[in-house]
């Protein structure tokens, strides 16, 4: 043990977890142990080995193992992806990288079909099959009787071409209460009257005699293609009894009214969009109920319920399409215990990882776009930082020679 504080050497780390020193080094350069550079070495403090060892002791075996550690599949060696790792790539690439029966539970949003940025240039048949062979990939990885829970929504305008288009006469819209039929009954009383002489006697301007007369005021959108609704609830459950899972849940995630996204809330009967689906699909296998996972009060205001309530992420300032932190915990809590494996394959800015971490989970991210991989890796970064500052308020502080190790901005 180190003279400058309650601190252990890399070496001593090593031998009291049984790693290699290493893997030690591995673990503190990804932010999971706390360590000081003193000299040429590090000094890992007594109270944050002693809480890893601790929590690490319940850990998967997989867990433990460092990057590029290799493991066999079916005789042939395989470079499985680290935990706690964020990986740039496709997903449908990246999960057959994934260890079997690793993973406990699965939670993703995957793009929705609505015309985001990352979205551009996938027509629908590739978004489908898009989503049919992530969830088939799915199988071999989810561990027996764990889920795989796919976060989604309803497509509101889905684009066809062979819909009638719809006309609305948008009555509450109009300026003048003139309507077809008096224009009409005032043509019949005064057949020779012109429009403007029509438009002073009815005390309109004479553009709304032709709208009345012609029809223009009849909104059916002359150039866009009709647009209805798509349900994907059958896509997804056809997709999962392919894959070999079945249907296990479903629930409700009723966000914040989308005003601002609705560009028909005013000029139809449709809704607006304020609510997503969260789909439970289950692989085959012992599922352990345990319901100490929640207290009696979380049972009775959500884990139970079918309808989860809290606001969406009202500026998307980061990421187009991010959703509250709020969500993963609550499946990540309920689904799975501290230790088990959490995999999230559209990443995006990370927040399933974030969740994962404050819940004393291990995580795999995966997210094709560049830069929401580095937004990601900063806000994991962050995350370990906060937790080492709330968990050890009252720590020693080291010596003026001794400077703290900062977990760098990209966790690499």
């Amino acid at each position: 043990m180190s003279r400058h504080l309650d601190a252990y050497t890399v070496t001593k780390a090593a031998s009291i977890l049984g790693y290699t020193p290493q893997h030690v080094r591995h673990l503190i350069r990804t932010g999971h142990l706390l360590a000081f550079k003193a000299g040429r070495d590090w000094l890992i403090p007594r109270w944050d080995l002693e809480t890893f060892k601790d929590s690490s002791s319940e850990r998967p075996k997989e867990a433990s193992q460092p990057s590029g550690a290799l493991k066999t599949d079916n005789g042939n060696k395989t470079a499985w992806l680290a935990l706690n790792e964020v990986y740039c790539g496709d997903c449908r690439e990246l999960l057959e990288r994934i260890a079997p029966n690793s993973i406990q539970l699965s939670v993703w949003s995957p793009p929705y079909h609505v015309g985001k940025k990352y979205e551009s240039g996938q027509s629908y048949e590739e978004w489908v099959d898009l989503l049919e062979t992530v969830i088939r990939l799915h199988y071999r990885i989810i561990e027996p009787g764990q889920f795989v829970v796919v976060n989604i929504a309803d497509i509101l305008c889905f684009e066809d071409l062979s819909m009638p288009r719809i006309q609305a006469d948008l009555v509450s819209n109009k300026r003048h209460a003139v309507t077809r039929e008096m224009v009409l009954q005032a043509k019949k009383e005064y057949p020779s009257y012109d429009r403007y002489q029509l438009a002073d006697l009815l005390g309109c301007s004479e553009q709304t005699i032709d709208r009345r007369l012609n029809g223009n005021n009849v909104r059916g959108g002359k150039h866009s293609c009709q647009t209805r609704v798509k349900l994907v609830s059958a896509l997804i459950e056809d997709a999962a009894i392919q894959a070999g899972f079945y249907l296990y849940d479903r629930r409700i995630w009723h966000k914040d009214a989308a005003w601002q996204n609705s560009r028909w809330h005013n000029s139809s009967y449709r809704s607006v969009d304020e609510f997503e689906y969260l789909y439970f699909l289950w692989k085959p296998g012992v599922t352990v109920i345990d319901r100490n996972r929640l207290s009696n009060s979380e049972w009775q205001e959500w884990g139970s319920r079918g309808v989860w309530r809290f606001p969406s992420v009202r500026a998307n300032d980061l990421h187009e399409a991010m959703f509250p932190v709020e969500l993963p915990l609550r499946l990540i809590k309920l689904l799975t215990d501290p230790g088990h494996n959490v995999l999230d394959c559209f990443m995006g800015s990370g927040t399933s990882a974030v969740a994962a971490l404050r819940l004393g989970r291990n995580f795999i991210g995966i997210e094709k776009v560049r830069d929401y991989v580095d937004l990601a890796k900063s806000r994991l970064a962050f995350e370990r930082r906060r937790a080492q500052s709330s968990l050890f308020p009252h720590r020693v502080e080291p010596s003026a020679d001794v400077a703290p190790h900062r977990v760098p901005r990209h966790v690499t």
